[in-house]
């Protein structure tokens, strides 16, 4: 109704301009004023009310401006040419504005449309994660149509992830056009009848979902076309990351399998020299026992007990770092004493510290820490283990708590450790060998993957006066157990 208002006002203004230039122009510019109200309602108002403002022009024209006045009826050859040539110059006016505005609105809509397609590319270029891509495509969607749409992705087992409220015809259609790689629905010649558009993502064989959309009208194939450059560009995101997700995974094997190799290489370097140690020893003994003295039996007893000891710590270390490497489930941990702990670390360890080089000091009181005992006492072992092996002095074992986690320090005063080492250390099969000790170099990794194991960290830095400190520190849980409190 506004718009047949627009066309009666317009007519009216035109009839009301023609009689105030009733005395002062000929007919010819009075028809002008009635072709400017055509142009004016062609360029604003749709087809069949600019049509009829023409006809209503040349009407109204004729009624009150073309003798005889106030009839209908044409006394003179040249008026009735006149407002003939009058209606054709109306109604082509009429056309060529209408198609004018439908040209400018479509030049509008495609400047959206690619306005949009460069935001979303440039958004896509960002995700990191499948379910992004998903939210991004759903959002561009709804943005871009008036709805609903639907975009669903395909799951591991080759189905699309779609809701259990979706109407059976619209999941037909769905797996149809992934299955068959096609656009389904009015204009496609593929199931015409349906009422949205079905389009798959990706290309084949690398499809990765698929979307419906509506409102679908067969005419309107700049809007298909639309969604058709969006699926593309949600489908090339969401095979870049499925392809990256494949590399990674691919890597990660690669170098599990290398760790692997490195692994069983290291071992049976560093296991070959002990085990001849231990089968040189135990054969001279049974070979030749009559033949040597108490002192070298002993000796050769005692190379064989130092070397199995070893053995026994180069195949604790591995089985626990591998352990640890390829979990798949969190560490059982329970509510435990580091006083507990430091002393069986102390006791076990006191035979190879004949000399009492180690100095505890661990404060009573300690909170309670929820950790896998035997795996925190091989931590603190190693250490120690590391300090008596490297350094001469007296080693210092702290036990601090603040109000955020509770720290172990192993501090000697061995040679200092390069800066240029502090991170290379902590990988396994990194070691000193200009220290005259062998190892395996698993100790210190294995300390670490301990320490990243209960949510920790494992520090190394230099001490005043020389010598080096590695702490180990835990966070503390918000609660203890009750009659615990921190």
């Amino acid at each position: 109704m506004r718009s047949w208002g627009i066309v009666a006002l317009l007519l009216g203004c035109a009839t009301a301009g023609g009689y105030l230039l009733d005395h002062h122009v000929s007919l010819t510019s009075q028809a002008m004023v009635y072709v400017l109200a055509v142009v004016v309602a062609s360029y604003n108002l749709r087809w069949m009310q600019s049509v009829a403002c023409a006809v209503g022009a040349v009407t109204a024209f004729n009624f009150f401006f073309v003798p005889p006045r106030w009839t209908f009826e044409v006394d003179n050859q040249e008026h009735l040419i006149a407002l003939f040539t009058m209606l054709l110059v109306a109604l082509v006016i009429s056309h060529l504005a209408a198609r004018l505005r439908r040209e400018t609105e479509m030049a509008k809509i495609n400047f959206q449309r690619a306005s949009q397609l460069q935001e979303v590319a440039s958004n896509l270029s960002g995700v990191t994660t499948l379910g992004e891509v998903a939210s991004l495509g759903q959002i561009a969607l709804e943005s871009a149509f008036e709805g609903p749409c639907l975009l669903a992705l395909r799951r591991s087992d080759d189905e699309l992830d779609l809701p259990e409220t979706l109407s059976s015809n619209e999941a037909d259609g769905m797996r149809c056009c992934m299955r068959e790689m096609a656009v389904l629905g009015p204009g496609t010649g593929r199931w015409p009848g349906l009422n949205a558009w079905f389009l798959p993502l990706g290309n084949k064989p690398n499809v990765s979902g698929a979307v419906s959309v509506r409102p679908a009208l067969a005419s309107d194939t700049a809007g298909r076309e639309h969604a058709q450059a969006l699926c593309a560009l949600l489908g090339q995101a969401l095979h870049r990351l499925r392809m990256t997700e494949t590399m990674q995974t691919a890597q990660i094997e690669a170098q599990r399998q290398q760790l692997q190799s490195t692994y069983l290489a290291a071992i049976s370097h560093d296991l070959r020299t002990p085990l001849a140690a231990v089968v040189g020893a135990a054969s001279s003994l049974q070979l030749q026992r009559d033949k040597l003295s108490v002192e070298e039996q002993d000796r050769l007893l005692g190379s064989i007990v130092n070397e199995a000891s070893y053995l026994c710590t180069v195949t604790e270390n591995t089985l626990q770092l591998v352990r640890l490497a390829n979990a798949d489930e969190e560490i059982k941990r329970d509510w435990e004493s580091m006083e507990e702990i430091v002393g069986a670390v102390l006791a076990r360890i006191r035979h190879r510290d004949p000399a009492h080089r180690i100095k505890p000091k661990v404060p009573e009181g300690l909170p309670l820490i929820k950790a896998d005992p035997v795996l925190l006492a091989q931590l603190i072992g190693n250490l120690l283990d590391n300090a008596l092996k490297y350094s001469n002095g007296a080693i210092e074992l702290t036990v601090s708590v603040n109000d955020k986690d509770l720290q172990v320090a192993v501090k000697d005063r061995g040679k200092e450790i390069p800066k240029e080492k502090y991170a290379s250390i902590f990988e396994p099969y990194t070691r000193d060998d200009l220290s005259g000790q062998h190892g395996t170099g698993l100790g210190l990794a294995l300390c670490r993957a301990i320490a990243a194991t209960h949510g920790g960290t494992l520090t190394l830095r230099r001490r005043s006066g020389g010598g080096n400190s590695f702490t180990f520190a835990m966070p503390l849980s918000a609660k203890q157990p009750e009659g615990e409190p921190i």
